[in-house]
C-alpha cells in the first residue's frame, strides 16, 4: 500500500510526448504542424466570414458548413496549447485537471464532427431525393434543432469520461503517447479495474461513430439509387457533383479514424511513432483540408475568396 505514489487525494500529473523515435526531426514536425494550424484556423475563419457576408449562402447546407468550420476551429484550438508547449517550449508536464479538460474538448469536437457530417448527409439526401420538400423539411428551426441535437448528444457522451477516470488510482509512469490528452491513451495508465471505462468507451464509440457512419452509408446508397434513376447523364453528373465536397469531408474524417483503430488493434508491435503519426493525421488533417475542399468546390465561396485575396493584394 505504501508503494502507491498517487493516492486518491493527490491527483497525478502527466508527461506529454512529442514524437517518440523522431526526436531529431522535432523542428520539421513542428513546422508541419504549424502549417496545419495556420491553414486550419485561417481557412475555417474565412469560410465563416464568407458565409456570414454572402447572402446567397444563407441556406441549410451552408449553415451546416458553418457549424463544421466552427467545430474544426475547436479541434485546432483544443490541441494547440500542449502542442506548442511540447514542440516549441519543451514543457511536457500537464496537470490532471488540465489533461481532463483537454481530453473532454478533443473528444467533444470529434463526436460533434461525426454528427455534423451526418446532418450534412441528410441535407444532401433531402436535396436530391425529395427536392420538392427541401424548403419545408429543412427550415431554419429544423436546422437549429439538428445542430443543437448534435452538440447536446456529443456533450452527454463525453461528459462522464473525466469523472470515470478521476475515480481510478494512477500508479504507473503516467507518460502519454502524444502531445495532447486522449482517452484511449489515458485509460492505459490506471492500475485499478477499468472495466466500466472500457465498456462505456465502447458504447459511446458505437452509438456515435458507428451509428453515424452506418446512417451516412445508407443515405448515400439511397442518393445513388435516386441519381441512377435520372435519365440524363449530364444531370446525373451534375447532381453527384453537389455531393463531392461532403463525400470528401466524410472520407478524410473516417478513413484516418479507421486507420487509428486498426493500428491500435493490429499494429501493437509497430514503432510507437507510427501510432502517434496516425493520431496526428486523424486530428490535424480534417480541420486543414475541409476549408480547402469547400473553397475549391463551392463556386460562391471561391468567388468571394478571390475577391478578398485580390482586395488584399491591391
Amino acid at each position: 500500500m505504501g508503494d502507491n505514489p498517487h493516492n486518491r487525494s493527490e491527483l497525478p500529473s502527466f508527461i506529454l510526448t512529442g514524437l517518440p523515435g523522431l526526436q531529431t526531426s522535432k523542428h520539421w514536425v513542428f513546422l508541419l504542424l504549424g502549417t496545419f494550424y495556420i491553414v486550419s484556423i485561417v481557412g475555417n475563419a474565412l469560410i465563416l466570414f464568407i458565409i456570414k457576408e454572402e447572402q446567397s449562402l444563407h441556406q441549410p447546407m451552408y449553415y451546416f458548413l458553418s457549424l463544421l468550420s466552427l467545430n474544426d476551429l475547436g479541434v485546432s484550438f483544443s490541441t494547440l496549447p500542449t502542442v506548442l508547449a511540447t514542440f516549441c517550449f519543451y514543457l511536457r508536464k500537464i496537470s490532471f485537471d488540465s489533461c481532463m479538460a483537454q481530453m473532454f474538448f478533443i473528444h467533444l469536437f470529434s463526436f460533434t464532427e461525426s454528427g455534423i457530417l451526418l446532418v450534412m448527409t441528410f441535407d444532401r439526401y433531402v436535396a436530391i431525393c425529395n427536392p420538392l420538400h427541401y424548403a419545408t423539411v429543412l427550415t431554419d428551426a429544423h436546422v437549429t434543432c439538428m445542430g443543437m441535437f448534435v452538440i447536446i448528444r456529443s456533450f452527454c457522451m463525453v461528459f462522464p469520461l473525466p469523472f470515470l477516470l478521476k475515480r481510478l488510482t494512477f500508479c504507473k509512469a503516467n507518460v502519454l503517447s502524444h502531445a495532447y490528452c486522449l482517452h484511449p491513451d489515458l485509460i492505459r495508465l490506471p492500475c485499478g479495474d477499468i472495466t466500466i471505462n472500457n465498456i462505456f468507451g465502447l458504447f459511446i464509440v458505437i452509438s456515435t461513430f458507428g451509428l453515424d457512419s452506418l446512417l451516412i452509408l445508407l443515405s448515400y446508397a439511397l442518393i445513388v439509387r435516386s441519381v441512377i434513376a435520372i435519365a440524363s447523364r449530364e444531370e446525373r453528373l451534375k447532381t453527384l457533383n453537389t455531393c463531392v465536397s461532403h463525400m470528401s469531408a466524410v472520407l478524410i474524417f473516417y478513413v484516418p479514424m479507421v486507420g487509428v483503430s486498426m493500428a491500435a488493434r493490429y499494429g501493437r508491435h509497430a514503432p510507437l511513432y507510427v501510432h502517434t503519426l496516425m493520431s496526428l493525421i486523424y486530428l490535424f488533417v480534417p480541420p486543414t483540408l475541409n476549408p480547402v475542399i469547400y473553397s475549391i468546390k463551392t463556386k460562391e465561396i471561391r468567388r468571394r475568396l478571390c475577391k478578398i485575396l485580390l482586395r488584399t493584394k491591391f
